[in-house]
């Protein structure tokens, strides 16, 4: 377990969604479940803590305005708040590269000294409310200094300080950007390497609370029959998704979360922007579409229960065919209700998975190009789409490459450099 202090900038915003939504959000991999964070923001030129909280478990919900930025991203277990104090306290320890040492980056903070400082200053004003700081409001009779001895007044520059004034970066490797074949290519497809390496590259996506349906034949199987196959295919548009991903999460008010995965890809055939932009516009928006009216309450309710209670079936034949996915989805179970009646955990799998189609569904792309404006009107157009609870369809977008070896220079490094 580990100490950091995340500083949102001078963006009040992010700070506030951060408490609001029990969130934190890092722009490098740093941080792990169980850590301790302290959240920051820039008020009137100085850098003040309101709100701590520890690290749960990893989350792809990047609620901020400016999401791209951020990396990796966690659920709070708990969370405390407490009256605004200044944060240059620290500066008493190491008057000159204070910020660099304990701030920037949300590095973990090494020193004792500095931890308990922070916790002695925090829990001495905990509060039962959070704090909340507005762009209009005038901040600077609010902020009660916890040391007068200490300077405040005067902005320190080591706050300018930035990365680049520590040590020097160690790459592991050089790599070049290439072209997947295609989505399907059996050695150099998207859908394929993603498939095998599906944990490794989304590890937001924990295993064990998960189950990841990778190949819609797998649908086929369980019970999808000829009629159902014609009527999926409307000029190319398919009612199958390329796979599906159940995760689990007991503290939503919906346990279960369905994604539905579409796995596009440009490839060597689409290079050109206007090819690109062609397939965006011609298949990939009205394949999401596709997907997401399927669930929508634009559906028929009497199409749509029947929808939710064959996928359903589907799902449950799946799991039940393989020992470990039927041990994980059981384990759920429990986790929801402690008491449940081993004799009705079936039918508790079939209620929370109906409850999740009609209530917690996300259309997730996985593509080798995507802007961050594509991203945002995918974002838009599945989002119009209704469940029974009033909330639109969630979309996530995931753009993964393929990175071909050039050099590799140093197997303890964290970094490597790509180009394309």
């Amino acid at each position: 377990m580990a100490c950091r202090i995340l500083h949102c900038g001078k963006s009040v915003r992010n700070y506030n969604i951060c408490v609001d939504e029990m969130v934190a959000g890092f722009i490098k991999r740093v941080g792990s479940a169980g850590d301790i964070v302290y959240f920051v923001v820039t008020v009137k030129d100085r850098s003040i803590c309101g709100a701590r909280g520890i690290l749960s478990q990893l989350t792809d919900n990047k609620p901020w305005p400016d999401s791209e930025r951020y990396k990796q991203c966690f659920i709070l277990k708990t969370i405390e708040y407490c009256e605004p104090f200044d944060i240059k306290i620290l500066s008493k320890f190491d008057n000159q590269r204070w910020y660099l040492r304990y701030v920037q980056g949300a590095k973990t903070i090494p020193d004792k000294q500095i931890i308990d400082l922070l916790e002695q200053s925090f829990t001495s004003r905990k509060t039962d409310s959070f704090y909340r700081y507005n762009n209009e409001e005038s901040y600077e009779e609010q902020i009660e200094i916890l040391d007068p001895a200490i300077d405040v007044i005067e902005e320190d520059k080591s706050e300018e300080i930035t990365e680049s004034a520590e040590e020097k970066i160690s790459i592991m490797g050089t790599f070049q950007t290439i072209n997947f074949a295609s989505e399907t290519d059996k050695r150099h497809g998207l859908e394929l390497l993603v498939n095998d390496n599906f944990f490794y590259l989304f590890p937001v996506y924990a295993e064990e609370r998960t189950i990841l349906i990778k190949d819609n034949r797998q649908y086929l199987s369980v019970g999808l029959d000829k009629k159902d196959t014609a009527d999926s295919m409307i000029s190319g548009i398919r009612g199958i998704p390329d796979a599906l991903l159940i995760h689990f999460n007991k503290d939503d008010k919906c346990p279960f979360q369905i994604n539905l995965i579409e796995y596009e890809c440009y490839g060597v055939q689409k290079v050109r922007t206007i090819d690109k932009s062609n397939y965006l516009n011609g298949h990939i928006i009205p394949q999401l579409m596709r997907f997401a009216s399927t669930f929508s309450i634009v559906t028929d309710r009497k199409i749509r229960e029947d929808t939710v209670e064959k996928w359903t079936n589907k799902i449950v034949s799946y799991v039940y065919a393989n020992q470990d996915d039927q041990n994980k989805i059981t384990s759920w179970i429990r986790e929801i209700e402690t008491n449940v009646n081993e004799q009705l955990i079936g039918l508790k799998i079939k209620d929370n998975l109906a409850k999740a189609f009609k209530n917690n569904i996300r259309i997730m792309l996985v593509i080798d190009d995507l802007s961050t404006e594509q991203k945002d009107t995918l974002t838009n157009v599945v989002n119009a789409f209704k469940l029974e609870n009033g909330e639109g369809i969630k979309f996530i977008g995931y753009v993964v490459r393929f990175e071909q070896k050039i050099n590799l220079l140093d197997s303890k490094a964290e970094y490597a450099l790509s180009v394309q």
